[in-house]
């Protein structure tokens, strides 16, 4: 029976199921959009919203957490200054996977994931009015 024992093994050793889900946060915070298949997306989001959690708390604790999982200084860097205060105002639902498409080789399901933008600033453009007709004017 498996009770208890959260997580999918991705056909996988613990160590290269480790690995794999390392380099991908890494690589979705970095690019902050990734395309995987379904099973390693769903793997990869419960990750990168913990790792958004620690950027938002911003101590040396939450830092050397951070680090324990992204690879690279530079993106746990961007995650601490860029990202995570994108999300100061909402609690979860950092990231979001999206079905994409199935893959030519083996058919495999494939999504996207991205941060959620929600946290984005999204730049606001004006409608132009709709041009009435000029029979008011005549």
């Amino acid at each position: 029976m498996r009770h208890l024992k959260a997580g999918r093994k991705l056909g996988r050793t613990t160590s290269h199921r480790l690995a794999t889900l390392r380099n991908m946060v890494t690589s979705l915070i970095e690019h902050e959009k990734i395309q995987t298949t379904d099973a390693k997306a769903k793997e990869v989001r419960r990750l990168a919203d913990k790792m958004i959690t620690l950027g938002k708390r911003g101590d040396l604790h939450a830092i050397r957490q951070a680090m324990k999982i992204i690879r690279l200084k530079s993106v746990t860097k961007k995650l601490f200054d860029e990202v995570a205060p994108r999300f100061k105002e909402i609690n979860g639902g950092y990231t979001r996977v999206l079905k994409y498409k199935r893959r030519h080789g083996d058919n495999a399901p494939i999504s996207i994931v991205e941060l959620s933008v929600l946290g984005k600033e999204e730049k606001k453009t004006k409608k132009k009015p709709a041009k009435k007709a000029d029979k008011d004017k005549a």
